[in-house]
């Protein structure tokens, strides 16, 4: 009795309606109706039309899969302009998306991708490597339909797209689906041609092609139909929820067969009939794709052809026989008399009858098996046979003793026995006598060898592969055990991985054998350890999902797999087996606890901290492996402190996915692994010397640091004492402790003063040893210049009850301290630099140029740290201003609401419990101080922050004239410092929010109307003692004409600040009048900073314009 899902329609029992559409359409799930007459329904749309549902794209993975890679070697290609364009791009997009603006983020990406796309075809030398232009136009139309197809897939995440246009979504669906296999295809052959040359570059576009094809073409339901639609057509899947169509899939069964084979005759066209092998290589480029065409039939490939069982099933027979015997007589000319002959020990003509029997017959009995055709006792009889004879002729092929001939045969019978009758104990016969024979074979033509090949006796290696050999051949049927005896399956998995990994560990990295004999042929290519390593991974996953083996195995197998990648870039023998380690320590977290409850910690604290440790050691053991892979990042040998600070930050983020998944509720356990990860980066950016018994115990890593090449190409370098950096470090990491709480200096006085203390004395050493390690005198000044900064900022940012009286003082003397300071360090460097030279007051002018040099370069460097001081003071003042209105508008306004509800009912107690939520945090985190004391007492802080102020910005002025002479376009960047000023009664009365830009905008005029005087004055006085100009001459013209030019930049530049001041509506025309005033100054002064001004007094009036103007509308509509 055939099962329910096979039976036709009108007979079928009852089945659920809701089976896995994400699973692939097949014939076996999907029948057509049979009619009376035999004949099935055509292959059109189903007349009822599924509804469109808006939802999540389901195929993200699977479209991943080809444009991911693809938009990879794009970027490779186009280099950095393109990876720019798409930054700048991307980045305007998520802004957008950011502000909910969803059309303005989807026409963005799109412009990203257009742009990117224009300028990859100018940035990339894709004409200039294929030397023709018809190929390089050809490489950039493939390269942009990727593109466009990249867009349609991220077009297809934005939500409102789907609800607005649902047939322009399924458009792009189906063009995804339609376009993806082309392209991917084409893509991914480019890449690995680039990397591996075009000698088998047919080949390679035809396994992408059945790759992709098994991906995009096999049919597939829509991710945006209704999934309830199934219920209406007796779970059946209408044809018209597929995502491709019957034109679709005609077509990419034509490009699978036909391509392939193209691309071969145009590229190969010379020598196409040169060699029986050429030959050979045409018929297997189609006729691998037509089998494999054949066997992704039984998935539904072939549904637009009919959807008959009965007539899939002849075409599978009849074409597949014909497929076979071409594809197997192909491959023994192409692969097996080409690369195996010296193992053929039959003479000719018997080898080609027995060879051909052999495999003919082997594919043959795979073939009728993976198509049930061994269904009853004749064929079960006749496929027995076949494996027998096939078996015995195989043996007969290699030279097997004619005497021991039974002994194959007897292993294919117990062979098929086991196919035929699923027994267990045939199948462990067969390993037995397959192992016996695979032993035989080994010995007979290699153990005789005295070669040693990567470090050890080809003997060993034969052990080895024996051994590998047979635990492959032992897992199936370990596999098929019950579930009690599953460790088995698990041992026998672990052991032959880990003869894998030693085997291509021992040929792929061992230096002597990169080479056989004297061809240039790999011995052991690279794409055999991706090959071997993504085939265990899939095996790996496929017991998995059958629950062949427990999650303990996956994990040990993923890592043992995974660690196989490290070989093709760290040559090091020891780099495969540290790089497993590493991965058995950091993946636990990952692949272990799968399994456990939700609503409890998954992890236990004792073992989250057994894994962190654990992953500490392993790192640790793995440094020899993190100093090879910095050595072959950075092309010389990296520092102490670089490896030290990769260690720690490798620590840091294997221990995220421990707190991440398990500990993500515990804020000790964050904040730990903030500070973990931030002593990593630190230790990589400082790079400060470490002792070597941290980093060392490694004679390779000795060995590297005791090399002369850095001398001998580099020469000897002066090295500068980096001691100081661990001052830094500990002031920032000091920091970071007490912004994430692990220090408590929000709760407590002393240890709050502790704190700013340290955190000054570290900062004042490392700047005095730093930039001032000659002046020893000024690093007492410094290192209290820094004590108090660091007094100061940290209790107005956590003040105490007693800070208030004590900050003006504090600030009083880092301002006293600026002179002093400024003064002395000049008068102590010229006298130690006198003193060194040897020089009196009246020495030499060479000396005394380069002590006035040394002078000023301190005293900038002295003006730069003074000015970030009170840059900082400033900052924090203005923030806590900031903080301390908004605190006083929330009281007022919980007063209010306490005040206005104090008369209604008990019920609206529940009212407003955000309100009470944040009285209640806000009086639990001011530490011992209220924000009214602090209202009172604290008024010092907007004057003191305006000195702050004012001090930074004439020290910054002062450092623009050191160090650019002046420059014009410094004051734009300086004057936005003026907006850190405060509303202040004591400096500056009636100056308030309302007035923040007015010093903005005053600075900048007056600062380029001062400098252009000076500049005039400048170029007309030319150093003389007199006037250095006459009435009428050429510098008294000079004077005149840009003076009077300057002056009619005068009343855009007054208007505008007046109206910056009071925001008052003049007329409209007013400051439209002033523009012409300054086209004369834009044109035809000859002074820089005259023309800035009249750009200037344009771009304000234009400005002080529409502000009036919006303020007018404004005013209309509120009318």
């Amino acid at each position: 009795m055939l099962p329910p899902e096979l039976h036709p329609p009108p007979y079928r029992p009852y089945t659920s309606p809701s089976p896995n559409f994400n699973s692939v359409y097949s014939p076996k799930r999907n029948p057509s109706p049979s009619y009376p007459n035999g004949n099935t329904t055509t292959n059109r749309r189903s007349q009822h039309n599924s509804r469109f549902n808006p939802t999540s794209f389901v195929h993200n993975a699977r479209i991943a899969v080809a444009l991911v890679p693809s938009a990879a070697f794009l970027l490779d290609l186009g280099g950095t302009p393109v990876v720019a364009a798409l930054t700048l791009g991307l980045m305007v997009a998520y802004v957008l998306d950011s502000l909910n603006f969803k059309s303005g983020s989807f026409f963005a990406v799109w412009f990203t991708i257009i742009s990117a796309q224009i300028v990859f075809c100018f940035s990339s030398s894709l004409f200039t490597s294929f030397n023709s232009v018809i190929l390089g136009l050809l490489g950039c139309c493939v390269c942009g339909f990727a593109s466009f197809l990249i867009g349609v897939w991220a077009s297809l995440q934005f939500k409102w797209i789907q609800i607005e246009f649902p047939t322009i979504v399924l458009a792009f669906e189906r063009i995804l689906f339609a376009c993806t296999p082309v392209i991917g295809s084409v893509l991914f052959s480019w890449a690995t041609v680039s990397a591996v040359g075009m000698m088998n570059a047919s080949y390679y576009y035809m396994v992408f092609n059945c790759v992709f094809y098994w991906l995009y073409s096999i049919p597939r339901v829509s991710s945006f139909k209704m999934k309830q639609e199934v219920s209406y057509h007796g779970g059946e899947v209408p044809d018209d929820s597929l995502v491709l169509g019957q034109l679709e899939s005609c077509l990419h069964s034509l490009h699978l067969l036909f391509f392939p084979l193209m691309f071969h005759i145009v590229s190969h066209s010379a020598i196409l009939f040169s060699s029986a092998s050429t030959v050979c290589d045409l018929f297997l480029l189609f006729f691998v794709p037509f089998l494999f065409l054949l066997y992704a039939s039984t998935r539904g490939a072939l549904w637009w052809v009919t959807k008959s069982e009965h007539q899939l099933r002849s075409i599978r027979i009849v074409n597949g026989a014909v497929a076979l015997v071409i594809v197997v007589v192909c491959l023994e000319v192409r692969v097996v008399f080409h690369s195996f002959a010296r193992y053929i020990q039959v003479p000719w003509p018997l080898n080609y009858v027995l060879v051909t029997v052999t495999m003919l017959g082997g594919a043959a009995g795979a073939g009728a098996y993976e198509m049930n055709m061994i269904a009853d006792a004749s064929s079960s009889l006749a496929f027995t046979g076949l494996a027998v004879f096939v078996s015995a002729a195989g043996a007969i092929v290699v030279g097997f003793p004619v005497l021991f001939i039974p002994l194959p045969a007897v292993a294919g019978f117990y062979l098929a026995r086991f196919f035929t009758k699923k027994n267990l104990s045939s199948y462990f016969a067969f390993v037995v006598l397959g192992s016996l024979m695979v032993t035989w074979f080994v010995v007979h033509n290699f153990w005789d060898l005295n070669i040693w090949m990567a470090g050890m006796s080809l003997k060993s290696f034969c052990k080895f592969i024996v051994a590998d050999v047979i635990l492959a051949m032992a897992v199936p049927g370990l596999a098929l055990l019950p579930q009690k005896l599953h460790y088995l399956t698990e041992v026998g998995l672990i052991g032959h991985a880990l003869l894998l990994c030693h085997i291509e560990n021992r040929f792929y990295t061992y230096s002597g054998i990169y080479y056989y004999s004297f061809d240039d042929e790999v011995m052991y290519p690279s794409y055999m350890v991706v090959l071997t390593t993504f085939v265990g991974l899939a095996l790996v996953r496929r017991l998995s999902v059958d629950h062949r083996i427990g999650p303990k195995a996956v994990w040990v197998l993923t890592c043992l797999y995974s660690s196989k990648l490290v070989m093709l870039f760290i040559t090091s023998k020891a780099a495969l087996w540290a790089s497993a380690i590493l991965l058995l320590a950091v993946s636990p977290p990952l692949l272990l606890y799968k399994d456990r409850s939700r609503t409890a910690p998954k992890m236990k604290p004792w073992q989250g901290y057994s894994h962190a440790a654990v992953i500490a050691l392993s790192v640790w053991f793995c440094r020899e492996t993190i100093f090879e892979a910095l050595q072959w990042w950075n092309g010389r040998s990296p520092s102490g402190g670089l490896l030290l600070g990769v260690c720690v930050l490798l620590t840091g983020l294997a221990c995220v996915p421990i707190v991440a998944l398990h500990f993500s509720h515990v804020m000790s356990a964050k904040r730990s692994l903030v500070l973990v990860i931030a002593t990593g980066v630190l230790f990589i950016v400082m790079q400060p010397p470490v002792p070597s018994s941290w980093t060392y115990h490694s004679e390779l890593i000795k060995a590297a640091r005791q090399s002369s090449d850095d001398i001998s190409i580099y020469g000897f370098i002066t090295s500068k004492p980096t001691w100081p950096s661990w001052l830094l470090m500990s002031a920032i990491l000091l920091s970071l402790a007490a912004v994430t709480s692990i220090i408590p200096i929000r709760y407590i006085v002393e240890l709050r003063m502790i704190f700013s203390i340290a955190m000054g004395i570290a900062l004042g050493v490392y700047i005095s040893a730093e930039y001032f390690l000659q002046a020893t005198v000024l690093h007492i000044l410094i290192v209290t210049t820094t004590v108090c900064t660091s007094v100061f900022v940290v209790f107005t940012h956590l003040p105490s009850a007693s800070s208030t009286k004590v900050l003006p003082w504090v600030f009083a003397l880092l301002v006293a301290l600026f002179p002093v300071t400024y003064l002395l360090e000049g008068q102590v460097r010229v006298k130690s630099i006198l003193a060194d030279s040897g020089v009196g007051d009246l020495g030499e002018e060479d000396s005394k140029l380069t002590a006035l040099l040394a002078v000023e370069g301190a005293r900038t460097s002295l003006l730069g740290l003074y000015a970030a001081i009170f840059m900082l003071i400033a900052l924090e003042i203005k923030y806590e201003l900031a903080s301390l209105m908004r605190e006083k508008f929330n009281e007022k306004g919980g007063g209010g609401i306490r005040h206005s509800q104090s008369g209604q009912s008990s019920d609206s107690g529940s009212s407003f419990p955000k309100m009470r939520f944040m009285q209640q945090r806000r009086a639990s985190t001011v530490p011992a101080f209220t924000i009214k004391r602090m209202a009172a007492e604290g008024a010092w802080m907007p004057a003191v922050g305006n000195v702050a102020t004012i001090m930074c910005f004439a020290i910054c002025l002062i450092l623009n004239v050191n160090l650019t002479g002046g420059s014009n376009r410094a004051i734009f960047l300086l004057a936005p410092i003026l907006l850190l000023l405060n509303q202040d009664s004591d400096f500056v009365a009636g100056f308030g929010d309302k007035q923040r830009y007015f010093p903005v905008t005053i600075v900048i005029s007056g600062y380029l109307i001062l400098t252009s005087v000076y500049s005039i004055w400048e170029e007309i006085w030319q150093g003389n003692v007199g006037w250095g100009m006459q009435v009428g001459g050429p510098n008294w013209l000079f004077a005149v004409k840009n003076l009077a030019l300057l002056i009619l930049t005068f009343p855009s530049h007054i208007l505008f600040n007046q109206f910056v001041w009071s925001y008052k509506k003049r007329n409209d025309s007013v400051p439209l009048l002033t523009i012409p005033l300054n086209l004369p100054p834009l044109l035809i002064t000859d002074v820089v900073k005259v023309r800035i001004l009249g750009l200037l007094g344009i771009i304000y009036s234009l400005i002080q314009y529409l502000i009036s103007r919006q303020q007018y509308m404004s005013g209309l509509k509120y009318i």
